[in-house]
């Protein structure tokens, strides 16, 4: 204001000076700019404490404080003009490369961080999205064989689970004999990764590492129908070794290989075959190096008295560390792997492993010290290990024809026994209550063209969930995954149900018995199935697999359709993502339910579902599994054609 206020008095005409004219007023030797940028300096036109128009400053003023002291004679110029400190103009200059430092600084960093994330975009390859959710690859027909064996492993090392499987071909017009092929597919795919021929059909596959801690290929062992049992290199196909098979002249192999701990001390996992004679009941054993294929030892016989299927061989692992094999005929025994071993060495001394004993079993052998325990001898038909809750050990889940009984593994008393009949499948592990404890989707026959799906409580062994779908085919293959909410969902097999409420006088199971649909059971949701997909021909395998990048599921299956006269069966593996398969899914009521269950929020909740790997998957010797799911495989062998629902 003062400022202004001077300007103003400038241009206005003044008794003293006359007429202002601006020719005179710029030769002066005070301006009007140098007057004005005067006052400005001096605290806004203040002046030896007056004002321009010669006013008194405001008390609160600046000028107050400023103008009541005398300038200093350094502060004026002899033009009266005030001088600027030296201190100051070293301030400014100062303060002038520190701001361009700082700009510098701060563009050169922007620079670099940018030239840093294009080499990273560019350089480092981006994880491997699983693009192709669903597919289907058709293979050559299928010319015989009623096995199903079915593997999930990553071979080339994408990150993704590739498939493995084997089958026997179609004749061909020059060969005689049909031939047996192990095939990989990628997993991303379909493709064939590579294929190799094997002299006779392969009644099972299972992929580990035999080397545990080391940074090794994975092992995928082959065990044949009748002498071949292999090891392959899943990377390439190749076979690392093959036992020679006049090592089981008087025998064939009655059950797939079984991994051991490190026997012979060469760093690599061995391995237990067990074969069964041609003309005599006897079981024989048979040690066999995981390195070389070669036995380790002799062979050793036991004279089993028995009725009923094959159970076995199974190693259990005692929270002592004592290890035992598992099987039977029709019943359950036991035997210890430090009385194998020494007989197959014909010596006393033991490796560390073997020097373990578990009093609670040793108390079951016979009164004559026979080397067999008895573990269950009441019609067996299938044995699982489970793994107990809160224990290292696992517990053994029997499957008898009247039903299902749990033995705890650790001193062999019955938990629980739930009597069912008409039971043949194998019942599947997975989180259905909220106990933490491992549950059991099974089904069993339900009259002509239905089966009864149920869940039972792995904790109590009631039934908690059960419900009756159309299911013409004999035994369908039933799967669970887990989710990161430690829930697990059942996969099963069955005919088309309508959607419409089970009161109403639609008849169940009245669509084509041709093709069959893949529900999918969540304890969240029990009164609903989900729809995912359906398929045509009968399906004979199935494995889960889930995608540790993307937090998701896939569904392999592998299905052979009705061969026509002078035409094999084909053959066909597909591949299904569950949670693109959920998103697509229908909704099958089962019951009517208040209040009913909105879309939206079904939807919702099952945008949020990851899966992930099952922790009831314990192992044996820290990497070996000992949950075995896989015998639904071993079933009468048609092609799957997923639809989108």
């Amino acid at each position: 204001i003062p400022s202004v206020l001077g300007r103003a008095q400038f241009w206005k005409k003044s008794p003293d000076l006359g007429e202002y004219d601006p020719l005179t007023q710029a030769d002066s030797d005070e301006s009007e700019d140098d007057l004005v940028l005067n006052l400005q300096q001096k605290n806004g036109g203040v002046k030896n404490g007056k004002s321009p128009l010669g006013e008194v400053p405001e008390p609160d003023s600046d000028a107050e404080a400023v103008g009541a002291a005398k300038p200093h004679l350094s502060e004026v110029t002899t033009e009266g003009y005030p001088s600027e400190p030296l201190g100051g103009l070293e301030q400014k200059a100062t303060s002038s490369i520190v701001s361009y430092v700082r700009t510098s600084v701060f563009l050169l960093t922007l620079v670099i961080s940018m030239i840093l994330v294009l080499v990273c975009a560019f350089l480092i390859p981006c994880p491997p999205r699983d693009l192709h959710s669903t597919w289907s690859h058709h293979l050559s027909p299928q010319g015989g064989g009623d096995l199903s064996p079915l593997e999930l492993a990553d071979v080339n090392g994408d990150g993704l689970r590739d498939v493995l499987l084997s089958f026997v071909a179609s004749r061909n017009g020059s060969v005689s004999k049909p031939a047996a092929i192990l095939v990989c597919l990628s997993g991303m795919n379909g493709s064939t990764l590579w294929s190799s021929p094997l002299p006779e059909e392969a009644r099972d596959i299972t992929c580990l590492d035999l080397m545990p801690g080391n940074v090794a290929e994975t092992i995928c062992l082959v065990t044949g129908t009748h002498k071949m049992f292999s090891a392959f290199n899943a990377t390439s196909g190749k076979a690392i070794w093959t036992l020679n098979p006049n090592y089981l002249s008087n025998g064939t192999l009655a059950a797939p290989g079984v991994v051991l701990p490190d026997l012979d001390e060469d760093g690599v996992r061995d391995l237990v075959i067990l074969a069964i004679g041609e003309l005599q009941p006897d079981l024989c054993f048979l040690l066999v190096s995981g390195r070389t294929g070669s036995p380790v030892g002799r062979p050793v016989k036991y004279n089993i008295v028995g009725v009923g299927n094959l159970i076995g061989p199974q190693v259990y692992v005692t929270t002592n560390g004592a290890v035992y094999i598992l099987f039977g005929f029709g019943n359950i025994q036991a035997v210890a792997l430090r009385d194998i071993f020494v007989q197959a060495q014909n010596r006393d001394s033991l490796p560390p492993s073997l020097q373990i004993e578990e009093p609670e079993w040793e108390k079951r052998r016979s009164i004559n010290l026979s080397e067999l325990i008895d573990i269950y001898s009441d019609g067996v038909e299938l044995l699982q290990m489970v793994k107990a809750p809160d224990s290292n050990c696992s517990n053994l889940l029997i499957t008898t024809r009247q039903g299902l009984v749990l033995l705890r593994g650790q001193n062999l008393t019955r938990s629980w026994t739930l009597s069912l009949h008409s039971l043949h499948s194998q019942p599947t592990p997975g989180y259905f209550t909220d106990d933490q404890t491992l549950d059991f989707f099974l089904q069993i026959q339900d009259g002509v063209g239905m089966k009864k799906m149920m869940v039972v409580d792995g904790d109590l062994g009631s039934i908690t969930w059960s419900y009756s779908v159309p299911c013409h085919m004999k035994e369908t293959p039933t799967t669970s995954a887990v989710t990161s909410d430690q829930k697990s969902v059942f996969l099963f097999w069955a005919e088309g149900m309508s959607t419409v409420s089970p009161s109403s006088d639609v008849i169940p199971g009245t669509g084509p018995p041709s093709l069959h649909h893949l529900y999918l059971l969540h304890p969240a949701f029990p009164s609903i199935l989900l729809d995912l997909a359906n398929a045509t021909g009968t399906v004979t395998a199935s494995e889960v697999g889930i995608n540790d990048l993307w937090k998701d599921a896939f569904y392999v299956t592998r299905t052979t359709g009705p061969s026509s006269e002078g035409h094999p069966a084909p053959l066909v593996v597909s591949k299904l993502s569950l949670r693109w398969a959920l998103m697509e899914g229908q909704v099958v009521e089962l019951e009517d339910t208040t209040p009913k269950i909105g879309r939206g929020e079904l939807r919702r909740f099952l945008s949020r579902i990851k899966f992930v790997d099952p922790p009831h998957q314990v192992n044996l010797f820290g990497e070996i599994p000992v949950i075995t799911t896989k015998g639904l495989g071993q079933m009468l062998p048609t092609p799957v054609l997923f639809s989108r629902k």
